[in-house]
């Protein structure tokens, strides 16, 4: 039996700012994606079975439908009218609700796995369009490296990679944000508007090739409900790290170090948490592991 395997690469934003409310209820964001080399692994194989079967090896993890994997399987099997059944293992690394993107990686990980697997194609735009309709962090995940993320963040484009760095991800024990409590904690400052001075500056470190200084608007609203993370952040800075910021909306912090020998020295920091020294990934080094999905 065929088996595919596959990797599913965690994000940090680099720069996330909240810019309002959007007509269709949504938050207009902008923000600065960047692959990191934490990931799942997905195991994907055609059975005989009509059906999707997938098992996972985090017991707190759904495995139905309520589970991105499940449909992200579902919509691109109806896509290309496949006739199998599909089983799915998802090996979980990334840990869930710390703003590291695993649930929307799997989706988009699992999208390319099956077309590898059934060596089918489909246009870009259409393989994204069925990703925007997974969650809106999806389509970047297809295309991995340094990216810009607007609108709900499912609008991406492609920016210069910046250099290779150690990042020093800190994931605490028994706290968890759900996206949906961040963006409401944050509520009062999403009808403010972003100064043009602010704007411009967030346009110049787009496109800066050094990557430029972190930056979450997520912090002012998360780190009063959960001081310990402002401790994180602080503590890596103690320890070395050039840069430190939230993860997404959290609550997962990280830090940017000099080089993965203080990064290691670091991370021994922190021993009660969960501690990933991992590193920067680009659009190339994304594009090699995923060599033979079936996209462009």
């Amino acid at each position: 039996m065929a088996l595919v395997r596959i990797s599913a690469y965690a994000k940090v934003n680099l720069r996330l700012h909240i810019l309002g409310k959007r007509a269709d209820g949504y938050r207009e964001l902008r923000t600065i994606f960047q692959t990191i080399s934490l990931h799942d692994t997905l195991e994907l194989s055609l059975t005989r079975s009509p059906g999707i079967q997938l098992m996972t090896t985090d017991p707190a993890l759904p495995a139905d439908r309520s589970n991105l994997v499940w449909r992200a399987l579902d919509a691109l099997r109806r896509e290309l009218r496949l006739r199998q059944g599909i089983r799915a293992l998802v090996v979980k690394r990334i840990p869930v609700a710390r703003g590291l993107g695993g649930g929307s990686s799997d989706a988009a990980a699992a999208l390319m796995g099956l077309l590898r697997l059934t060596r089918r194609r489909l246009p870009a735009a259409r393989l994204v369009e069925i990703a925007a309709g997974l969650g809106a962090d999806v389509p970047f995940f297809l295309f991995g490296g340094r990216a810009l993320g607007v609108g709900r963040g499912d609008e991406v484009y492609p920016l210069p990679d910046a250099r290779r760095r150690t990042i020093v991800v800190v994931s605490p024990h028994n706290i968890g944000v759900r996206t949906k409590d961040a963006y409401r904690w944050a509520s009062r400052g999403l009808t403010k508007q972003r100064t043009p001075r602010k704007l411009w500056s967030f346009r110049a470190l787009c496109w800066s090739p050094q990557g430029g200084a972190l930056s979450n608007d997520f912090e002012a609203a998360v780190f009063p409900r959960h001081p310990r993370l402002r401790s994180i952040k602080r503590a890596l800075l103690r320890r070395g790290a050039v840069e430190a910021t939230l993860a997404g909306s959290g609550s997962a912090v990280f830090g940017v170090f000099p080089s993965p020998a203080q990064a290691r020295r670091a991370a021994k920091g922190f021993p009660q948490d969960q501690v990933f020294v991992t590193e920067t990934l680009s659009r190339e080094d994304y594009r090699r592991a995923h060599r033979g999905w079936g996209g462009v």
